[in-house]
């Protein structure tokens, strides 16, 4: 039971201030300063939102699929024209 309580005590306690941050823009007075704040909030939030960057092997393949073909083609020219 302790251990219940100590835990809802832990999550709502680590919640509050992520909550607390988003909410002190609307008690500054000056409008320009409240503006601010909220700019920089979205900016924040914006970057928390960005995806991960996703690392493609895809042009790495093709450039092996086209390696492998231009090997292809100069065998198959070296057959053709030995003094070339």
């Amino acid at each position: 039971m302790h251990v219940l309580v100590a835990v809802a005590i832990g999550v709502t306690g680590g919640a509050a201030p992520a909550f607390a941050e988003v909410e002190q823009c609307r008690f500054i007075q000056a409008k320009t300063e409240r503006e601010a704040c909220y700019q920089r909030q979205e900016a924040a939030l914006a970057a928390k939102r960005k995806p991960e960057p996703i690392f493609d092997t895809r042009p790495m393949e093709s450039l092996q699929q086209m390696r492998r073909d231009d090997e292809e083609v100069y065998r198959s020219m070296h057959s053709i024209c030995r003094g070339c």
